[in-house]
């Protein structure tokens, strides 16, 4: 149950509530469901079992489970460098949480008004767009401000503005860091030692830890839902979220966002899939928990959609605006339409102290199992020979200590562009496609597909349905390389807000934080085939053999020639003779 609860911390999180949300607004709204629950049944739960099973058979983390075909290990060290990048940047979504939660201690939010010292003149709390239907009252002011009908499309909520002006700060470009941010930065701090004293002690801390977690965000969102389907103009917005626009399905970035943001949800190609699984026991039913893990996972995704979508439904109406332009459809969307929620409830302070909370729980149960994975990669790499008493508590305070200072670019007047050119490179979009392109392929044409579903029956008892072996051979790599594909025929350069176009060395450094994973493949099968001694089939034959742990020796038993491939030592095999004897 552990494992349940930790892989449900880690796959379902701000990436349900934060991310989902805004690229289906980007994308016109329902829409975007039709891509989004097509690659669900083609890449995200085939390559999602994939990697669980493949840590539960190899019992290892992300770099030492491509033992199954050596030569691929830089698959390994691919999703070591992703799942690294994805630790950096994602915990800023926290820190900005946890701004908003110590805000919210107060007798009123502060971005519920326009009486603070980041709001401009165009702030207006209320739209009285009901003064201004006579056209005659051009020149009338609005309620109680110093503003006329004509003025009113160029208002601006303050909720917007305590995002842009007060949390962010935010610089006219990349090339403008400004200032760093000390309250920002104070609480990125904060974060970051929670999540160190609740790794160090491993997954089975963690899997205690998530069963609250991972839980009581659905308490807060169903809450949220609640009071927003019952303001006026909720029904507009959900009808926006769930009709969907054709037209739209003939643009490419439609496809590209839904295929990368299956990926980016369900934690595919990170390296903490196969680092969770091995923690479980070798005859756990790994194929019945993908497809609950994958329906919790998408119902969260679509169920939070819904509560974001009857807010943005209200403050259209509230503003007299189409829905597509209430808000920037950015990052920064669930610190817009979340906060409006809150405000609107009575005790405004509580219910955002208990949502923010939420979203910090949300994503603290997504950040452990990341550290985790990574850290568990990392110690993969150190023999039992280097044994030190405190040697996970160092590496995991390495590893924080390491994103912490990255980081801090991140907290500055220009944080937020740095922040997005993690997410738009280094840990989404084509490297996750990339990645899990070359895990189908290793998988189903080097060591086998049809081996591979042998050993799932021989843990779990019987065959899964053969759509697997299907997809992992033909169906998901070409849906992963079709998209791969159509992301870079029609790639265009990064934006903000659709306005602010990066820098032309701005792409340099996204295209180098891409590369640096990708590369790691072929890379390493070309240096270990140059390495390697004598004729290529020679070298191919011995470098795609398996290595075999020592837990193998009870399965591979009656296959005398596999027992040859075993790595560990004669005193490891009798441990675990001794162990299935018990």
């Amino acid at each position: 149950m552990d494992f349940i609860m930790s892989c449900v911390g880690f796959a379902v999180g701000l990436g349900n509530v934060w991310r989902f949300p805004y690229l289906c607004y980007k994308n016109g709204g329902g829409v975007f469901l039709i891509p989004y629950l097509l690659i669900v049944f083609i890449g995200g739960i085939p390559i999602f079992f994939l990697e669980i099973a493949l840590g539960q058979f190899m019992k290892a983390g992300s770099i030492n489970v491509w033992n199954i075909a050596p030569l691929f290990k830089g698959l390994g060290f691919a999703s070591m460098v992703i799942v690294f990048f994805c630790n950096t940047y994602y915990i800023m979504v926290l820190a900005w949480a946890f701004y908003y939660l110590i805000k919210s201690f107060g007798s009123t939010l502060p971005w519920s008004d326009c009486d603070n010292e980041w709001n401009t003149p165009t702030c207006l709390e209320i739209f009285h767009h009901q003064d201004c239907k006579n056209t005659s009252m051009a020149n009338a002011t609005v309620g109680g401000a110093n503003m006329t009908c004509a003025d009113l499309s160029e208002a601006r909520s303050p909720i917007i503005e305590f995002w842009e002006n007060k949390v962010l700060n935010i610089s006219s470009g990349l090339d403008e860091p400004g200032q760093m941010n000390w309250e920002l930065m104070l609480c990125l701090m904060a974060v970051w030692v929670l999540v160190y004293f609740c790794v160090w002690k491993g997954v089975k801390s963690t899997g205690k830890i998530v069963y609250f977690t991972a839980t009581f965000p659905y308490v807060v969102l169903i809450i949220l839902l609640v009071r927003g389907v019952t303001l006026p103009g909720a029904y507009d917005g959900i009808m926006y979220y769930i009709k969907p626009d054709w037209s739209k399905l003939g643009e490419a970035q439609v496809w590209i966002d839904a295929g990368t943001q299956i990926f980016f949800s369900y934690a595919i190609g990170l390296g903490a899939l196969t680092a969770l699984g091995s923690y479980n026991r070798f005859n756990n039913d790994c194929y019945k928990d993908a497809f609950v893990l994958a329906l919790i996972n998408s119902g969260t995704s679509f169920f939070a959609g819904f509560v974001v979508f009857s807010i943005l439904g209200f403050m259209a109406a509230e503003q007299g605006v189409d829905i597509s332009q209430v808000a920037e459809s950015g990052p920064g969307l669930a610190f817009i339409a979340y906060p409006k929620a809150v405000s609107l409830m009575p005790v405004a302070p509580l219910w955002a102290a208990l949502f923010f909370f939420m979203l910090l729980l949300l994503g603290l149960d997504s950040q452990f199992v990341g550290v985790e994975g990574f850290v568990t990669g990392i110690l993969d790499l150190f023999p039992g020979k280097y044994y030190h008493r405190y040697k996970r508590e160092i590496a995991v305070a390495i590893c924080c200590l390491l994103c912490f200072i990255i980081d801090l670019s991140m907290v500055t007047q220009g944080g937020m562009y740095v922040f997005q050119l993690f997410d738009y490179y280094s840990a989404s979009g084509m490297t996750l496609l990339w990645q899990a392109f070359w895990e189908c392929i290793v998988v189903a044409w080097v060591y086998g597909a049809d081996r591979f579903m042998d050993d799932i029956a021989r843990m779990i008892g019987y065959r899964p349905f053969p759509w697997m072996k299907w997809c992992w051979s033909f169906i998901t790599p070409c849906v992963c390389i079709g998209i791969f594909l159509f992301h870079l025929v029609n790639y265009k350069p990064l934006t903000y807000n659709n306005d602010y176009v990066y820098p032309w060395w701005g792409e340099v450094i996204g295209w180098c934080l891409a590369l640096s994973s990708m590369l790691c493949i072929p890379v390493s099968v070309l240096y270990k085939l140059f390495r390697a001694k004598g004729t290529f089939r020679e070298r191919w034959a011995h470098l795609t053999s398996p290595v075999w742990g020592a837990h193998h020796l009870e399965y591979m038993a009656p296959d005398v020639k596999s027992l040859s491939s075993l790595s560990p030592s004669i005193e490891d095999n009798k441990v675990i003779i001794f162990e299935s004897v018990m």
